[in-house]
Protein backbone atom coordinates (compact mmCIF):
# COMPACT_ATOMS: atom_id res chain seq x y z
CA UNK A 1 0.00 0.00 0.00
CA UNK A 2 1.38 3.42 -0.98
CA UNK A 3 1.39 5.87 1.91
CA UNK A 4 -0.36 9.17 1.18
CA UNK A 5 1.21 12.25 2.74
CA UNK A 6 0.05 15.85 2.87
CA UNK A 7 0.57 19.35 4.21
CA UNK A 8 0.92 18.30 7.84
CA UNK A 9 3.21 15.32 7.23
CA UNK A 10 6.59 15.52 8.97
CA UNK A 11 9.99 14.24 7.95
CA UNK A 12 9.71 11.36 10.39
CA UNK A 13 6.32 10.34 9.01
CA UNK A 14 7.59 10.48 5.44
CA UNK A 15 10.67 8.43 6.32
CA UNK A 16 8.93 5.91 8.57
CA UNK A 17 10.38 2.49 7.81
CA UNK A 18 12.86 3.88 5.26
CA UNK A 19 16.47 2.70 5.54
CA UNK A 20 18.94 5.03 3.82
CA UNK A 21 22.17 3.24 4.74
CA UNK A 22 24.59 3.33 1.83
CA UNK A 23 23.01 6.51 0.42
CA UNK A 24 25.08 9.69 0.08
CA UNK A 25 23.11 12.94 0.06
CA UNK A 26 24.33 16.51 -0.43
CA UNK A 27 22.30 19.32 1.15
CA UNK A 28 23.07 23.05 0.88
CA UNK A 29 22.10 25.53 3.57
CA UNK A 30 22.53 23.45 6.73
CA UNK A 31 23.14 26.25 9.20
CA UNK A 32 19.46 26.94 10.01
CA UNK A 33 15.83 26.06 9.39
CA UNK A 34 14.68 23.32 7.07
CA UNK A 35 18.20 22.63 5.80
CA UNK A 36 19.20 21.42 9.26
CA UNK A 37 16.04 19.33 9.62
CA UNK A 38 16.46 17.86 6.13
CA UNK A 39 20.01 16.79 6.97
CA UNK A 40 19.01 15.50 10.40
CA UNK A 41 16.12 13.34 9.18
CA UNK A 42 18.15 11.79 6.36
CA UNK A 43 21.18 11.06 8.54
CA UNK A 44 18.91 9.68 11.28
CA UNK A 45 17.70 7.09 8.78
CA UNK A 46 21.19 5.94 7.87
CA UNK A 47 22.32 8.25 5.07
CA UNK A 48 25.74 9.83 4.86
CA UNK A 49 24.89 13.52 4.54
CA UNK A 50 27.31 16.15 3.30
CA UNK A 51 26.01 19.53 4.38
CA UNK A 52 27.16 22.81 2.87
CA UNK A 53 27.09 26.19 4.61
CA UNK A 54 28.63 29.64 4.26
CA UNK A 55 29.38 30.03 7.98
CA UNK A 56 30.91 26.79 9.22
CA UNK A 57 31.05 27.95 12.84
CA UNK A 58 27.32 28.66 12.83
CA UNK A 59 26.63 25.40 10.99
CA UNK A 60 28.67 23.37 13.49
CA UNK A 61 26.53 24.73 16.33
CA UNK A 62 23.27 24.32 14.41
CA UNK A 63 23.92 20.68 13.50
CA UNK A 64 24.74 19.27 16.93
CA UNK A 65 21.50 17.28 16.92
CA UNK A 66 22.14 16.18 13.34
CA UNK A 67 25.34 14.46 14.45
CA UNK A 68 23.66 12.87 17.47
CA UNK A 69 20.79 11.50 15.41
CA UNK A 70 23.19 10.36 12.69
CA UNK A 71 25.10 8.30 15.24
CA UNK A 72 21.98 6.70 16.67
CA UNK A 73 20.58 6.06 13.20
CA UNK A 74 23.83 4.57 11.87
CA UNK A 75 24.22 7.45 9.44
CA UNK A 76 26.92 10.11 9.30
CA UNK A 77 27.29 13.82 8.70
CA UNK A 78 30.00 16.20 7.58
CA UNK A 79 30.26 19.85 6.59
CA UNK A 80 31.81 21.63 3.61
CA UNK A 81 32.14 25.35 3.03
CA UNK A 82 29.95 27.01 0.39
CA UNK A 83 29.02 30.65 -0.16
CA UNK A 84 26.53 30.79 -3.01
CA UNK A 85 26.93 34.56 -3.31
CA UNK A 86 30.43 34.22 -4.75
CA UNK A 87 31.21 31.95 -7.68
CA UNK A 88 34.80 31.58 -6.46
CA UNK A 89 33.48 29.78 -3.38
CA UNK A 90 30.96 27.80 -5.45
CA UNK A 91 33.65 26.57 -7.81
CA UNK A 92 36.03 25.78 -4.95
CA UNK A 93 33.35 23.68 -3.25
CA UNK A 94 32.57 21.84 -6.49
CA UNK A 95 36.27 21.25 -7.17
CA UNK A 96 36.72 19.80 -3.68
CA UNK A 97 33.82 17.40 -4.13
CA UNK A 98 34.98 16.38 -7.60
CA UNK A 99 38.52 15.75 -6.35
CA UNK A 100 37.14 13.38 -3.73
CA UNK A 101 35.13 11.63 -6.44
CA UNK A 102 32.53 10.24 -4.05
CA UNK A 103 29.10 9.95 -5.73
CA UNK A 104 25.79 11.27 -4.47
CA UNK A 105 22.39 9.65 -4.68
CA UNK A 106 20.58 12.91 -4.05
CA UNK A 107 21.50 16.60 -4.24
CA UNK A 108 19.15 18.95 -2.38
CA UNK A 109 19.70 22.60 -3.33
CA UNK A 110 18.12 24.01 -0.19
CA UNK A 111 20.02 27.20 0.62
CA UNK A 112 18.62 30.60 -0.25
CA UNK A 113 17.70 34.15 0.72
CA UNK A 114 14.33 35.92 0.59
CA UNK A 115 13.09 39.46 0.00
CA UNK A 116 16.49 41.02 0.63
CA UNK A 117 17.21 44.75 0.25
CA UNK A 118 18.59 45.62 -3.17
CA UNK A 119 22.17 44.47 -3.51
CA UNK A 120 24.59 42.38 -5.51
CA UNK A 121 26.61 39.22 -5.10
CA UNK A 122 30.39 39.35 -5.29
CA UNK A 123 30.12 38.72 -9.03
CA UNK A 124 27.68 41.60 -9.58
CA UNK A 125 24.40 39.67 -9.86
CA UNK A 126 21.23 40.83 -8.11
CA UNK A 127 21.43 39.21 -4.67
CA UNK A 128 18.46 36.86 -4.83
CA UNK A 129 18.86 35.72 -8.44
CA UNK A 130 22.61 35.35 -7.97
CA UNK A 131 22.40 33.42 -4.70
CA UNK A 132 19.26 31.36 -5.13
CA UNK A 133 19.69 30.47 -8.79
CA UNK A 134 23.09 31.21 -10.33
CA UNK A 135 25.13 29.90 -7.39
CA UNK A 136 23.25 26.60 -7.44
CA UNK A 137 23.27 26.54 -11.25
CA UNK A 138 27.08 26.49 -11.30
CA UNK A 139 27.46 24.19 -8.30
CA UNK A 140 24.99 21.54 -9.42
CA UNK A 141 26.16 21.49 -13.02
CA UNK A 142 29.78 21.14 -11.96
CA UNK A 143 29.05 18.21 -9.65
CA UNK A 144 26.47 16.61 -11.96
CA UNK A 145 28.94 13.82 -12.89
CA UNK A 146 28.88 12.76 -9.23
CA UNK A 147 25.13 12.11 -9.23
CA UNK A 148 24.63 8.37 -9.54
CA UNK A 149 22.39 6.73 -12.11
CA UNK A 150 18.99 6.68 -10.47
CA UNK A 151 19.88 9.79 -8.49
CA UNK A 152 17.92 12.99 -8.05
CA UNK A 153 18.28 16.76 -7.88
CA UNK A 154 15.78 18.57 -5.66
CA UNK A 155 15.66 22.36 -5.96
CA UNK A 156 13.99 24.32 -3.18
CA UNK A 157 11.58 26.75 -4.77
CA UNK A 158 8.56 28.50 -3.26
CA UNK A 159 4.95 29.47 -3.86
CA UNK A 160 6.64 32.87 -4.15
CA UNK A 161 7.48 31.93 -7.75
CA UNK A 162 3.98 33.23 -8.49
CA UNK A 163 5.14 36.79 -7.83
CA UNK A 164 7.07 36.87 -11.10
CA UNK A 165 8.37 35.02 -14.11
CA UNK A 166 12.09 35.37 -14.80
CA UNK A 167 13.20 38.52 -16.65
CA UNK A 168 16.03 37.46 -18.93
CA UNK A 169 16.32 40.93 -20.46
CA UNK A 170 16.97 42.61 -17.10
CA UNK A 171 17.98 39.93 -14.54
CA UNK A 172 19.87 42.41 -12.35
CA UNK A 173 17.19 45.14 -12.16
CA UNK A 174 19.32 47.60 -14.10
CA UNK A 175 16.23 49.08 -15.80
CA UNK A 176 13.43 47.75 -13.60
CA UNK A 177 12.49 49.33 -10.23
CA UNK A 178 13.57 46.88 -7.54
CA UNK A 179 10.88 45.16 -5.51
CA UNK A 180 12.08 42.51 -3.01
CA UNK A 181 9.24 40.04 -3.60
CA UNK A 182 9.41 40.38 -7.39
CA UNK A 183 13.13 39.59 -7.21
CA UNK A 184 12.37 36.66 -4.92
CA UNK A 185 9.70 35.45 -7.33
CA UNK A 186 12.11 35.62 -10.26
CA UNK A 187 14.70 33.56 -8.38
CA UNK A 188 12.18 30.95 -7.26
CA UNK A 189 10.77 30.60 -10.78
CA UNK A 190 14.37 30.12 -11.91
CA UNK A 191 14.78 27.28 -9.39
CA UNK A 192 11.84 25.45 -10.99
CA UNK A 193 12.96 26.11 -14.55
CA UNK A 194 16.47 24.89 -13.70
CA UNK A 195 14.98 21.61 -12.45
CA UNK A 196 12.94 21.27 -15.66
CA UNK A 197 15.99 21.81 -17.88
CA UNK A 198 18.30 19.64 -15.75
CA UNK A 199 15.75 16.81 -15.80
CA UNK A 200 15.53 16.98 -19.59
CA UNK A 201 19.31 16.73 -19.90
CA UNK A 202 19.86 13.90 -17.44
CA UNK A 203 16.78 11.68 -17.34
CA UNK A 204 18.15 9.38 -20.06
CA UNK A 205 20.87 8.30 -17.63
CA UNK A 206 18.29 7.79 -14.90
CA UNK A 207 18.81 11.07 -13.04
CA UNK A 208 15.65 13.07 -12.35
CA UNK A 209 15.15 16.61 -11.07
CA UNK A 210 12.24 18.34 -9.37
CA UNK A 211 11.47 21.57 -7.54
CA UNK A 212 9.67 21.71 -4.20
CA UNK A 213 7.77 24.32 -2.21
CA UNK A 214 8.26 23.65 1.51
CA UNK A 215 5.29 25.74 2.68
CA UNK A 216 5.07 28.79 4.90
CA UNK A 217 7.45 28.37 7.84
CA UNK A 218 8.87 30.78 10.41
CA UNK A 219 12.65 30.54 9.91
CA UNK A 220 15.64 32.86 9.47
CA UNK A 221 14.71 33.08 5.79
CA UNK A 222 12.14 35.74 6.64
CA UNK A 223 14.48 38.06 8.54
CA UNK A 224 14.27 40.78 5.88
CA UNK A 225 10.46 40.88 5.79
CA UNK A 226 8.54 43.56 7.65
CA UNK A 227 6.20 41.82 10.10
CA UNK A 228 3.29 44.15 9.30
CA UNK A 229 3.60 43.42 5.58
CA UNK A 230 3.78 39.71 6.25
CA UNK A 231 0.65 39.85 8.39
CA UNK A 232 -1.08 41.83 5.65
CA UNK A 233 -0.27 39.10 3.12
CA UNK A 234 -1.62 36.42 5.47
CA UNK A 235 -4.78 38.44 6.20
CA UNK A 236 -5.48 38.90 2.49
CA UNK A 237 -4.83 35.22 1.86
CA UNK A 238 -7.24 34.22 4.62
CA UNK A 239 -9.90 36.57 3.24
CA UNK A 240 -9.62 34.88 -0.15
CA UNK A 241 -9.59 31.40 1.35
CA UNK A 242 -12.69 32.18 3.41
CA UNK A 243 -14.46 33.38 0.27
CA UNK A 244 -13.65 30.02 -1.32
CA UNK A 245 -14.95 28.16 1.72
CA UNK A 246 -11.46 26.96 2.64
CA UNK A 247 -9.70 26.80 5.99
CA UNK A 248 -7.35 29.68 6.95
CA UNK A 249 -3.64 29.60 6.20
CA UNK A 250 -1.58 27.58 8.65
CA UNK A 251 2.14 28.01 9.27
CA UNK A 252 4.11 24.78 9.05
CA UNK A 253 6.55 23.49 11.62
CA UNK A 254 10.13 22.99 10.43
CA UNK A 255 9.74 19.17 10.32
CA UNK A 256 6.60 19.66 8.19
CA UNK A 257 8.42 22.16 5.98
CA UNK A 258 11.30 19.79 5.29
CA UNK A 259 8.99 16.85 4.56
CA UNK A 260 8.42 17.62 0.87
CA UNK A 261 12.18 17.85 0.21
CA UNK A 262 12.68 14.47 1.82
CA UNK A 263 9.64 12.95 0.14
CA UNK A 264 10.73 14.09 -3.32
CA UNK A 265 14.35 13.16 -2.66
CA UNK A 266 14.06 9.59 -1.42
CA UNK A 267 10.43 8.42 -1.20
CA UNK A 268 8.35 9.49 -4.21
CA UNK A 269 8.61 7.50 -7.46
CA UNK A 270 11.22 9.17 -9.68
CA UNK A 271 9.00 9.25 -12.76
CA UNK A 272 6.26 10.90 -10.73
CA UNK A 273 8.34 13.90 -9.69
CA UNK A 274 10.79 14.25 -12.59
CA UNK A 275 10.57 17.71 -14.18
CA UNK A 276 7.74 18.70 -11.85
CA UNK A 277 6.89 21.08 -9.00
CA UNK A 278 5.96 19.47 -5.70
CA UNK A 279 4.27 20.77 -2.55
CA UNK A 280 2.68 19.23 0.53
CA UNK A 281 4.27 15.89 -0.40
CA UNK A 282 2.59 15.58 -3.77
CA UNK A 283 3.04 16.91 -7.31
CA UNK A 284 1.52 20.36 -7.75
CA UNK A 285 -1.05 21.20 -10.42
CA UNK A 286 -0.75 24.04 -12.92
CA UNK A 287 -2.82 27.16 -12.19
CA UNK A 288 -3.68 29.91 -14.69
CA UNK A 289 -1.48 33.00 -14.69
CA UNK A 290 -4.53 35.26 -14.31
CA UNK A 291 -5.57 33.78 -10.95
CA UNK A 292 -4.51 36.15 -8.19
CA UNK A 293 -1.69 35.04 -5.92
CA UNK A 294 -3.63 35.32 -2.68
CA UNK A 295 -6.46 33.16 -4.01
CA UNK A 296 -4.20 30.16 -4.59
CA UNK A 297 -3.47 27.77 -1.77
CA UNK A 298 -1.60 25.37 -4.03
CA UNK A 299 -0.36 25.17 -7.59
CA UNK A 300 2.40 26.20 -9.99
CA UNK A 301 2.35 28.82 -12.73
CA UNK A 302 2.67 27.44 -16.24
CA UNK A 303 5.60 29.71 -17.06
CA UNK A 304 7.65 27.97 -14.37
CA UNK A 305 7.33 24.60 -16.13
CA UNK A 306 7.59 25.87 -19.72
CA UNK A 307 10.41 23.93 -21.48
CA UNK A 308 11.19 26.86 -23.81
CA UNK A 309 11.41 29.21 -20.86
CA UNK A 310 13.67 26.71 -19.10
CA UNK A 311 16.02 26.49 -22.08
CA UNK A 312 16.15 30.28 -22.41
CA UNK A 313 17.05 30.60 -18.74
CA UNK A 314 19.75 27.92 -19.08
CA UNK A 315 21.33 29.77 -22.01
CA UNK A 316 21.18 33.13 -20.20
CA UNK A 317 22.60 31.61 -17.02
CA UNK A 318 25.57 30.18 -18.93
CA UNK A 319 26.15 33.60 -20.47
CA UNK A 320 26.05 35.32 -17.08
CA UNK A 321 28.41 32.92 -15.28
CA UNK A 322 30.75 32.44 -18.23
CA UNK A 323 30.50 28.64 -18.31
CA UNK A 324 28.81 26.19 -20.64
CA UNK A 325 27.24 23.03 -19.25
Amino acid sequence: MVEVFGATSTTEEVLSGVNLQGKRIFVTGVSAGIGVETARSLAAHGAHVVGAARDLTKAEAATTQVRKDATSGRGSFELVELDLATLKSVRACADKLLARGEPFDVVIANAGVMATPFGHTVDGFETQFGTNHLGHFVLVNRIAPLIRTGGRLINLSSAGHRFSNVDLDDPNFERTPYEPFVAYGRSKTANILFAVAFDRRHHKRGVRAAAVHPGGIHTELGRHIDSNRLQGIVDQMNKQLAAEGKAPFQWKTIPQGAATSVWAGVVAPADEIGGRYCENCHVGHVVPDDVTISAISEGVRGYALDPKNAEALWKKSEELVGETF
